[in-house]
């Protein structure tokens, strides 16, 4: 039996008027089809008995029909759809032999049913079938041939219209379910945009201000000019953490790359890390900027957070039409530092160990970079150094931000690259 589309459970804020509608529209055809049987039969001034008999075969077919048509009406009906289906076959036929041409419409609902409930390859001989035994069972009872005719031509285009209702209606229940499927994806698209870029945004900058904490704690008993200054840059590092949330909010927002480096470099230096910068990129679309100073911010957090670095080195330079960014830093096999508790050594242990296996940090990253047809890998080189790189063609990435049409990929257009 072929699958029909889903049946709303509940609609408590009438999103599914246009499902019902369709499916309601359908039932008054079918009734139509019926009535006017009945208005065959009543031209005949029948008695009560056969007028009731009639309406109450009618009534079963047209109700049949909407199992048929419509299985989630009633599942444990449509489950045995074997037996309704000759059950309409014997409904369709059996009162030929006493109504003759006032019955002669009926077969155009069990040539729609054949091709509702079978596979293709049955169906539409089965269709043609009902077809050519509706022409022989009229020529028996008496028609001539030019009536045969009009019963070809009634039933097959009957039974097409009675189908093609029925799948219309599928289809309208598959496009508003697939409507709110799609709604129920952009939340939690949204949601995953919202949790990454608080992630990517906000570690460089809480890890920033933890070590600065933990340096002006150490120079307020004996440096309490350099303990201020310290203090003074968590200040700015904490103001610069409110506003990327508030960005992150308003779901835009633009990072400067060179900014980011010359903030990462005197960072750096006031913990006493010896850094290298290196930027010759040029004009770069807004978009590609953003993603590769993000890859700098958490390349620096992961690297505060697991490493104890005494040299880093960050360079994006722009080779012909591929912008190529790396960021390393040696002290990955240096031991925590002794004056670290037990507590601090197995939080920095687990975060190495969930980093190490795919942590949200790089695979943040790597998503970010490849929807701008990039590449990201990250990873320990030589002895005790670890190095992340990132390499985007410029000319993918424009044709993916042209035809995305989103806010941030227009704020510069492709031909700036």
């Amino acid at each position: 039996m072929s699958e029909s589309a889903s049946w709303p459970v509940s609609d408590p804020e009438g999103k599914q008027l246009a499902p019902r509608t369709a499916v309601a529209i359908t039932a008054a055809v079918f009734l139509g089809y019926t009535g006017v049987a009945t208005s065959y039969v009543l031209a005949l001034h029948p008695s009560a008995l056969l007028l009731g008999g009639t309406v109450l075969l009618l009534a079963l077919l047209l109700g049949i029909q909407l199992v048929h048509s419509f299985p989630r009406l009633a599942p444990a009906l449509a489950s045995k759809w074997q037996l309704t289906l000759v059950l309409q076959a014997l409904i369709t036929y059996v009162p030929l032999f006493f109504l003759g041409p006032l019955w002669i419409g009926m077969p155009s609902f069990l040539a729609a049913s054949l091709l509702l409930l079978l596979r293709p390859a049955v169906a539409w001989p089965g269709f043609v079938s009902v077809v050519v035994a509706s022409n022989l069972l009229m020529l028996w009872i008496g028609d001539g041939v030019s009536e045969s005719f009009y019963i070809s031509v009634a039933t097959t285009t009957n039974g097409l219209v009675i189908y093609g209702l029925s799948r219309l209606t599928d289809l309208v229940i598959e496009v508003h379910r697939s409507r709110a499927e799609l709604a129920t994806l952009a939340v939690a698209q949204e949601r995953l945009r919202f949790a990454r870029d608080l992630h990517d945004l906000l570690g460089y900058s809480l890890s920033a201000i933890t070590l600065k904490c933990e340096l002006a704690y150490r120079l307020v008993p004996t440096q309490s000019e350099l303990a201020q200054q310290e203090l003074t840059e968590i200040l700015q590092t904490a103001r610069q953490a409110l506003s990327d949330v508030r960005a992150v909010a308003r779901g835009y927002r633009e990072m400067s790359l060179g900014a980011e480096a010359e903030s990462a470099k005197a960072m750096l230096a006031t913990l006493g890390v010896r850094c290298t910068v290196r930027l010759d990129f040029g004009l770069l679309p807004q978009q590609v900027e953003t993603v590769l100073a993000t890859v700098l911010r958490e390349g620096l957090t992961n690297m505060l957070r697991h490493s104890k670095v005494e040299e880093c080195e960050i360079s994006a330079v722009r080779d012909g039409r591929t912008i190529r960014f790396r960021l390393a830093n040696d002290g990955v096999g240096r031991a925590i530092p002794a004056q670290a508790d037990k507590e601090h050594a197995d939080r920095v242990h687990t975060e190495r160990v969930r980093d190490s296996a795919g942590g949200s940090g790089i695979g943040n990253l790597t998503t970010r970079v490849r929807e701008l047809g990039g590449t990201l890998t990250a990873g320990p080189h030589g002895q005790d150094w670890f190095v992340v790189s990132a390499v985007i063609d410029l000319d993918a990435a424009a044709l993916v931000l042209s035809g995305s049409g989103s806010r941030r990929g227009a704020a510069a257009p492709a031909a700036a690259c």
